[in-house]
């Protein structure tokens, strides 16, 4: 005990004289610098100029038919296309969002006119004629859906006269029609159905596809009065929410409802179908989907950016985090695009700026974007998502 006493006298003075001490000359700690966040706003002047690069790429690449893309650019690996219904699918859904992308991106001159009137041609002529490829696919949702916007698309144009947009109405009633002949017995849309041969679909629907086509049928309906079954819209919405997580998260595929929290199902996983599934109950009036939701899933698009772009470019669907697939990329921000408009004015600008900042550092030196290695639709599509998610982020819009 005595030699402790010594020992603790001197504890006490070093602590006095540590007291005594100038804490002004002791080594602080480091904190380190936050992130640099580019905050300035995006100058109109660099925005045109990526239009205009993006629509040069589609008028240069655009087949002479009018359409864009082709069964050609085959990989080792190539996603399952049964012959030839697959291709006219794959091609009238890629021919959709570039004709779409043209219009919206509404470049004055006379070269990207003809090329839009071109391929309207294309496209009155052989939107009738898409069908489903055979039993095990649905790839023509696709097709139908993108062919309706670039329809819509076409119909906003200045100056079309009423018997023009007569035709548009009635082309796009078909496209609707059609999409309800091929909804799934599940009440969504989906593409693949391996499991039994039924003259509706029976296999599983997508929360993505079913967002797809409600939106098309939704502008549609806006634009030309079109007819929509309720009961199918009910079933459609169901769909939807059946694979809504309490994050406002979406699964995959109706048989992920089970399986909520698996890769692709969770926040990260579901970043590119976010937007999509939330634009599409929000204009068919769910009021669940509020300012709060879109943005929550805008900011996480945004911040998490990174996941969806590990998978960008990458030749095997799937094989990366949270199962994301190099196609998920372009498809959410066209529709994050999407979500913008639905803001309130004076928060869109902000939204605006990030997107077209992710989407101009994506642009290929040819003027192109694309994601996916798709025979050679890839381009193509990815230049018409962008196209339209660009041409929303005018501040003019």
């Amino acid at each position: 005990m005595r030699r402790l006493i010594p020992c603790l006298a001197i504890s006490l003075v070093a602590g006095a004289v540590a007291q005594e001490q100038d804490f002004n000359s002791l080594p602080k700690k480091v904190v380190p610098s936050p992130p640099v966040v580019d905050t300035a706003p995006l100058s109109s002047e660099d925005l045109e100029t990526s239009i205009r690069k993006g629509v040069d790429f589609l008028l240069k690449i655009q087949n002479k038919n009018g359409s864009w893309g082709g069964p050609t650019d085959t990989k080792g690996l190539n996603i399952y296309a049964p012959l030839p219904g697959a291709h006219h699918a794959f091609r009238m859904g890629t021919s959709g969002l570039a004709l779409a992308g043209l219009v919206m991106a509404d470049d004055p001159r006379p070269e990207a006119k003809a090329a839009i009137d071109k391929a309207e041609q294309w496209l009155i002529k052989e939107l009738p004629k898409l069908k489903r490829p055979d039993a095990t696919t649905t790839y023509n949702n696709w097709g139908h859906a993108y062919g309706l916007r670039a329809i819509n698309a076409l119909a906003q144009r200045e100056g079309i006269s009423a018997e023009k947009k007569a035709e548009y109405a009635k082309l796009a009633q078909e496209q609707v029609d059609a999409l309800v002949r091929y909804q799934d017995i599940d009440g969504g849309w989906g593409y693949l159905h391996f499991d039994s041969v039924t003259q509706r679909p029976s296999g599983e629907s997508t929360s993505f596809l079913t967002g797809t086509v409600l939106l098309a049928i939704h502008e549609a309906k806006e634009l030309f009065g079109v007819s929509f079954p309720k009961d199918r819209l009910m079933m459609a919405m169901q769909s939807i929410h059946i694979q809504q997580t309490p994050d406002f998260s979406y699964v995959y595929a109706m048989g992920h409802r089970k399986v909520p929290r698996y890769d692709i199902n969770r926040p990260a996983g579901s970043l590119a179908r976010t937007p999509v599934c939330n634009a599409a109950l929000r204009v068919w009036g769910d009021e669940k989907i509020t300012d709060e939701v879109l943005t929550q899933g805008l900011d996480r698009l945004v911040k998490r950016n990174g996941w969806l772009d590990i998978g960008r470019k990458r030749p095997r669907p799937h094989e990366t985090h949270f199962a994301i697939s190099g196609y998920f990329y372009f498809y959410g921000h066209y529709y994050a695009s999407e979500c913008i408009t639905m803001l309130p004015k004076e928060e869109q600008a902000e939204w605006k700026d990030k997107l077209a900042k992710i989407l101009l550092d994506k642009q290929e030196s040819d003027g192109s974007w694309w994601d996916y290695p798709l025979y050679s639709y890839g381009p193509p599509y990815g230049t018409g998502y962008t196209l339209a998610a660009l041409s929303r982020c005018r501040k003019t819009q």
